[in-house]
Order: C-alpha cells, then sequence, then structure tokens
C-alpha cells in the first residue's frame, strides 16, 4: 500500500501510466478507507491465521488477499482513458481486466460499479481514489477462492444461518482454478494481463524497476502510516 500511494505521488514526475502487478506475503485483510477496522475484521482470527492488516486508500469493502494477483494502474485525470467521471473511467479501465481474462481464455463482462464476473460469478474486484490530478485503480484477479477462511476473518453472522451465507457467496464468487480447472501461475496471469492492458488500452508497456527514490518513499509510508494504529483504527 506504501508502494501504490509512492507510486501515485510521483505521478507528477511524469512517469505516466503506470501499471504494477503484485502479490501479498504474507495473506492480508485490508480495509477501505471509510470504514472500521474492528466492525469489518475478526481481529482474534486474523492473528490466529497470520495475516496482515491494512487500511487502503482507496473505498470499497474489506478484502481477504491471499490466492490472488493484485494490479494498480496510475493516470492523469487529464488522460483520455481517465474518462469523464468515475464510472466511466472503471469501465474504461476494466476492459484491460477483461482483454487479459480472455488471452487465459475466459469470456468476461463489467458488471455494477466495478466488478468483473466469468460465467457469471465475480472474479474480480476493484476501487479508486484520486488525489492531485491523478487516479489510482486497484484490484484484484482470484487465482483460487477460499470463502470459508474468508467468512473466518471478515465479520459476519456466527449463527445458524452462516452455512447457508457460505453456500451463497460460493454462489457468487469464482477464480481462474475453478474456472479452468488447473492452478495458474502469477507470471502467466500477469503476461495475460499485460496484453490486455496493452491491447484495451492502446499503449505498449515498458517494464521497469522501482526508483531508489520511490522505494524509500514506500518504506517511509510504510513505517509512517500504514503501519500504525492510528492509521488502522482512524475510523
Amino acid at each position: 500500500m506504501g508502494l501504490d500511494e509512492a507510486l501515485l505521488e510521483s505521478a507528477a514526475g511524469g512517469e505516466l501510466p503506470v501499471l504494477r502487478f503484485y502479490g501479498w506475503d504474507p495473506p492480508a485483510v485490508s480495509i477501505g478507507y471509510f470504514q472500521n477496522l474492528e466492525e469489518e475484521v475478526d481481529l482474534e482470527a486474523a492473528k490466529r491465521f497470520g495475516f496482515d492488516l491494512v487500511r487502503r486508500i482507496s473505498g470499497g469493502g474489506a478484502v481477504l488477499h491471499r490466492s490472488e494477483l493484485t494490479y494498480s494502474i496510475i493516470l492523469s485525470m487529464d488522460h483520455p482513458l481517465a474518462g469523464k467521471n468515475l464510472g466511466e473511467s472503471y469501465v474504461v479501465l476494466c476492459q484491460g481486466l477483461i482483454r487479459g481474462l480472455a488471452v487465459l481464455g475466459m469470456e468476461a463482462v463489467f458488471s455494477g460499479t466495478n466488478d468483473i464476473l466469468v460465467g457469471g460469478k465475480k472474479i474480480s474486484g476493484n476501487a479508486q481514489t484520486r488525489s492531485g490530478g491523478f487516479l489510482l485503480q486497484h484490484g484484484t484477479i482470484l487465482l483460487d477462492n477460499d470463502v470459508d477462511t474468508m467468512f473466518d476473518v471478515l465479520k459476519t453472522p456466527k449463527d445458524k444461518n452462516r452455512g447457508k451465507l457460505i453456500g451463497e457467496v460460493k454462489g457468487r464468487v469464482t477464480s481462474l482454478r475453478s474456472v479452468l480447472g488447473r492452478i495458474i501461475p502469477f507470471e502467466e496471469v500477469e503476461k495475460a494481463l499485460v496484453r490486455g492492458f496493452e491491447e484495451a488500452l492502446g499503449m505498449i508497456f515498458t517494464k521497469m524497476e522501482i526508483s531508489p527514490a520511490e522505494d524509500s518513499r514506500a518504506r517511509e509510508l510504510e513505517k509512517t502510516k500504514f503501519s500504525t494504529r492510528e492509521w488502522l483504527c482512524k475510523r
């Protein structure tokens, strides 16, 4: 999260657009900027599983980051691909995910405000924040899904309806493994999404290393912001 914000800050230097792919080690639960940690997450369960906890700079709901690929893309608000408003930018930028999933052999569609569906089931959720004339959109592609663990660490009813709710979520959520019937390596998905974003957005991305200044700023944000209790429990 610190690196996402550091890249957003450095965008003013002209390195645009920026497309980043990453995973989570150890797994983590992220909550949206406007959420209350204790209302959304079972803290004892998260500790028992060894999951990190972090608050995002974007909105949206609590997410368990485990078997997934996460992407972020940064654009100037003046860029044609940023769209005229939030809704339009979601539609435009999520085409990169849809094209990338097509490369992997799946037919995906945009749904609702910011979701991607395959076979009528959610495989990707996305969120966005805007600051200083730039937008950062990030989201996930589920490589595999573990709904039972998700229900263990997120605050959900613990009564007799729990089993029914888990069944309903399993019926609404899918993953690359479920659709394709095999475990998809992270690198294979990353390669497909790069191609998808290039086709959808009409540009060619060049692989680059994080600059020393961006790395330093990300570590500073990790220490002074994202790992602090003040930030995590600010709501």
